[in-house]
């Protein structure tokens, strides 16, 4: 009796065992799918981005080069339209994004090309303070890295609203804060040319209005008037059946008259742009180069990018970083849930190891 209990005894502790070890080869895999899909693979995926280099490096022109990171279209969604498991992983991307790119890049500023909040234009006081709350916590940067935002259409609504440096109110209907927004970009296009011209010897320009002799670089939120995105290619650009759609002025780009306006009064060098979720470059004018930023969200895209720009009085050099795929995380965690259940059913001996499977047809093969 006593050699039956003790066989028993060893027999339960083999199985405790066993299952203990399954269990922490189970624990081991699955904290090693989170720990990549999580964290790793936002180092691996951003370590690969290098700033560019201007033609003209500052170092032998006596200029300063300014490290910029530009991105777009956030979409932080609200208590209206935000499941909770949307919110918490695409938020969880942006963040992830977000800190890594500052960790690795450390960029001197940041610009968000507009369209932070989701529903920031029918947003209760308190869903709005919540949502910002949230902005702060996503987009948390140090101190000697300076944040700068351009409201979008979806922050704080269209047309009548927008007030900014960038003359995204310019709709030429006469409404009082048009009005205003366009007496500020006169009124910066004249401080541009007295500094362009040397006009400062006339009674029109004093040295209170001189700004850099440089032209500037245009940040806003909607594109600059263009017909559509068909011209648009690359990976990250819109679908094929969309490219051909044509934009509605003041929806999907500024109208034909206040794109004019600005490249006529700012003449700049540069225009960086959002609110299309897809990456385009069109030339204007003459010669005026404008890059369409994409989304940053995995909620817009599948292929989230930022623009990393490299910027002195003179010159400037772009480079595109793109963030982790969201196919390819969601391919490693159903990759992680197969190996899983094959292990798990290997354990239970429901399924045969591959060597004995192998072993068993090689067999079959030789006898027929």
């Amino acid at each position: 009796m006593a050699l039956i209990r003790l066989g028993f005894g060893r027999q339960h502790l083999c199985l405790l065992r066993r299952r203990s070890f399954l269990l922490s080869k189970l624990i081991a895999v699955v904290f090693a799918v989170l720990l990549f899909c999580e964290f790793l693979i936002y180092y691996l995926v951003i370590f690969r981005c290098d700033w560019p280099e201007v033609k003209t490096p500052a170092h032998n022109s006596g200029q300063e080069t300014l490290k910029a990171m530009f991105l777009a279209d956030t979409h932080l969604l609200g208590e209206i339209r935000g499941h909770w498991l949307d919110k918490l992983r695409r938020e969880w991307q942006m963040e992830r994004a977000f800190q890594t790119a500052l960790w690795l890049l450390q960029p001197e500023v940041v610009f968000i090309l507009g369209d932070i909040f989701d529903e920031g234009k029918w947003s209760s006081p308190q869903a709005w303070a919540d949502d910002v709350e949230r902005f702060q916590k996503i987009f948390r940067h140090p101190h000697h890295v300076l944040l700068k935002v351009v409201a979008g259409n979806h922050d704080i609504g269209f047309h009548y609203h927008f007030v900014m440096v960038n003359s995204v109110a310019l709709e030429g209907d006469g409404c009082n804060l048009c009005s205003e927004a366009e007496a500020e970009i006169i009124e910066i296009s004249h401080k541009l040319n007295c500094s362009r011209e040397q006009e400062h010897h006339s009674s029109r320009c004093t040295d209170e209005q001189l700004l850099p002799a440089s032209a500037p670089v245009l940040l806003q939120h909607f594109p600059l008037y263009r017909r559509s995105d068909a011209n648009c290619s690359g990976d990250d650009a819109a679908p094929l059946e969309e490219r051909d759609i044509p934009f509605k002025e003041r929806y999907d780009a500024l109208s034909r008259e206040a794109s004019q306006k600005l490249l006529w009064w700012l003449r700049p060098r540069l225009v960086l742009s959002g609110h299309t979720h897809s990456a385009c470059e069109v030339l204007h004018g003459a010669g005026t180069m404008e890059i369409s930023v994409p989304s940053f969200s995995w909620r817009n895209r599948n292929n989230p990018s930022f623009i990393m720009g490299m910027l002195t009085p003179t010159e400037y050099a772009l480079a595109k970083c793109y963030l982790p795929y969201e196919n390819t995380v969601l391919a490693t965690y159903c990759v992680a849930v197969g190996f899983l259940a094959v292990l798990m059913l290997a354990h239970f001996k429901l399924l045969a190891s591959p060597l004995l499977f192998g072993w068993n047809l090689l067999r079959k093969l030789k006898t027929t």
